[in-house]
């Protein structure tokens, strides 16, 4: 049995440029600055990376759970982590990639636990360009422009629980997670070795307090660009998680495009719930903030009322009580 948090967040973005793609060269001035954006049809969908999600979470939990980030190292062209998830907790939990010298163990991978999707608006729609000038210069006023959008952003991510403090030395691209020294730091560590699958564990208390960390920053995600003139929260308002046996990220299709809004599709979430009750390790745990589709009350309640494995609450309620549950399932 296999056990990967699954979950899906919507993001309000009610006057954002969140993610920008700078200028583009076919354009009629060097001073305009796009967001980034992809098309599926006719339809333009602002999107901000995964990347730059990632990076939000990493940033918050730094900020606000103290972790121990790894100090990146540029080298020319190319930039990397110290690739040591014993002593740095994002390493571990974000993965790398680092080619060492042949003699040093070679080029180490490790395949992140935590997977995020990028952020993309539910609803199609044509950014707005806003036309601004520097003036507070002498002479001529400089003009620019940017654009920004009113959307709601999905997203998707799993944090593998099975991988999340558990180091493999297989000589497979994304397993070779260990190095000559760093199986020395290791063993002075005192971590488990299975010889029997090659890989060395952390202690129980580092795993659960990562991941239970992980889960516990989404309320508190911070990051995006143009803050300065487009302040948004980028914490989720919308917020769905559950532990299943395997790794499907099934939460992927509730929300729809309807007459131009955003809307969650109860029905889809229901055949979701029902159709993979045998895969669910914990019960599923649904937070909304209030004012943010508050006419998805009476539906949630609904829901609620009539499965008993479906927990509802504010967002910070719904992370605590899910994160509870972290221990009983790293112990297994």
């Amino acid at each position: 049995m296999s056990k990967t948090v699954v979950g899906f967040m919507l993001v309000d973005a009610p006057h954002s440029a969140l993610n920008n793609a700078g200028a583009d060269a076919g354009d009629r001035t060097d001073n305009i600055v796009r967001v980034k954006s992809i098309r599926r049809g006719r339809k333009v969908y602002p999107y901000v990376s995964g990347q730059a999600l990632r990076y939000w979470w990493r940033d918050t939990l730094e900020q606000k759970y103290n972790w121990n980030v790894s100090p990146i190292e540029r080298q020319k062209k190319i930039a990397f982590t110290s690739a040591n998830p014993i002593e740095y907790d994002d390493d571990d939990v974000f993965g790398y990639m680092r080619a060492l010298k042949a003699k040093e163990g070679g080029t180490v991978t490790r395949i992140s636990p935590l997977k995020t999707s990028p952020l993309i608006s539910v609803i199609g729609q044509i950014p707005t360009q806003d036309f601004g000038v520097m003036a507070r210069h002498e002479g001529d006023p400089v003009p620019y422009e940017h654009e920004f959008y009113s959307t709601v952003l999905k997203g998707i991510f799993s944090l593998d629980l099975d991988s999340l403090g558990v180091f493999y030395a297989d000589e497979k691209t994304g397993y070779r997670n260990m190095y000559p020294k760093l199986e020395e730091k290791a063993e002075e560590e005192g971590l488990v070795k299975d010889e029997k699958n090659n890989k060395w564990i952390m202690p129980e208390d580092i795993r659960i307090k990562r991941a239970q960390d992980t889960i516990k920053a989404l309320p508190y995600l911070q990051g995006g660009a143009k803050l300065t003139s487009h302040l948004t929260d980028v914490s989720p308002k919308f917020l769905v998680l559950a532990v299943i046996d395997g790794g499907n990220h099934i939460f992927m299709n509730i929300v729809k495009e309807e007459n131009g809004e955003p809307q969650i599709n109860i029905e889809a979430l229901q055949e979701v719930i029902n159709e993979y009750s045998d895969s669910f390790l914990t019960n599923i745990y649904i937070g909304r903030r209030k004012g943010f589709m508050d006419e998805l009350d009476e539906d949630i309640v609904k829901l609620t009322a009539e499965n008993e494995k479906v927990e509802s609450g504010t967002i910070k309620e719904t992370v605590d009580q899910f994160a509870e549950k972290i221990p009983e399932l790293i112990k297994q």
